[in-house]
């Protein structure tokens, strides 16, 4: 699920960044739109996965599978 979460947060994040520096969110071209059904699915599934990885915050390291 992390690691799912994870790249779900990637994609999201290329894609704001697609739209801060060209104005082009690349999303709602695939999809049909910003309001399209399956673009608003996807901004769900990415909120979601961005709400799922502040989690990785504030778990601890030995949880977290990171060894010293």
């Amino acid at each position: 699920m992390d690691t799912l979460a994870l790249l779900l947060s990637i994609i999201g994040a290329l894609n704001w960044g697609l739209v801060g520096i060209c104005r082009f969110d690349l999303v709602a071209w695939l999809f049909g739109g910003q309001t399209a059904v399956v673009s608003r699915v996807i901004y769900t599934l990415v909120g979601l996965a961005g709400l799922w990885c502040i989690s990785l915050l504030f778990r601890r390291r030995s949880q977290a599978g990171i060894s010293d």
